[in-house]
């Protein structure tokens, strides 16, 4: 990948050498984020497990406190909790209509929620849904029967984290325009939630490393 001239000059100002305080961090962040447009801040986490065993999957939920600078669109699948989910909210609330026009390559939601009644038919959604991230899942909270929590939650800020195959967790955690005290409050928030989904019989160094980004600026290491 061609490195541009601007983006060499910032990446030799950074100490690669130094680990960040969270508020040092955010500051470098936002000082490197010259895009046109509102960049969004990622926290990169790069985990002590081994992707490859099924007892080391790390995923989980939080609920950030001041979101992540977008309105998340929600679909709820459910035959008998839609008067809940439309007071909650969601975008779109229904059942055998919306199945089969997701099955049709309608995918203008981030978010699925659906009750366990219904997952008998939302199955058939799994190859689709799936590798989007998008499939509804007890472990996530978007499977329950609690359907107007869950809405209100993810409209909130609620994110779901899960490791990928290298054992790396990527999270959006606000804007550059987020105040210094919204970004740490976020990024605590998301920190502690990895921590607490530490594998049981996990030996070693969990967190290895913690990176802050904006869309378009160099990764800044921060402290956990």
């Amino acid at each position: 990948m061609k490195i541009s001239k601007k983006m060499k000059e910032i990446k030799n100002d950074i100490d690669r050498s130094k680990t960040y305080t969270l508020e040092e961090g955010i500051k470098l962040v936002k000082n490197y984020a010259n895009a046109k447009f509102d960049e969004t801040i990622e926290l990169a986490i790069k985990l002590g497990v081994d992707p490859r065993k099924s007892d080391q999957m790390v995923r989980g939920i939080v609920l950030m406190p001041y979101g992540v600078g977008k309105q998340k669109r929600v679909l709820v699948l459910t035959k008998d909790k839609q008067n809940e989910a439309l007071d909650a909210g969601a975008d779109w609330v229904g059942y055998e209509e919306y199945i089969e026009k997701v099955q049709s390559g309608w995918l203008e939601f981030d978010a699925c929620v659906a009750t366990p009644a219904a997952m008998k038919d939302v199955a058939k959604l799994g190859k689709i849904l799936g590798p989007r991230g998008l499939m509804p899942n007890p472990k996530a909270g978007t499977v329950t029967n609690e359907v107007g929590k869950a809405v209100i939650e993810i409209k909130k800020g609620r994110a779901e984290f899960r490791m990928d195959k290298t054992g790396v967790i990527h999270l959006p955690v606000g804007k550059v325009s987020f105040s210094d005290e919204k970004l740490i409050s976020n990024l605590k928030e998301v920190i502690n939630g990895v921590k607490l989904a530490k594998p049981k019989d996990l030996k070693g160094n969990y967190m290895k490393s913690l990176y802050l980004s904006s869309t378009m600026g160099p990764g800044i290491r921060i402290t956990s």
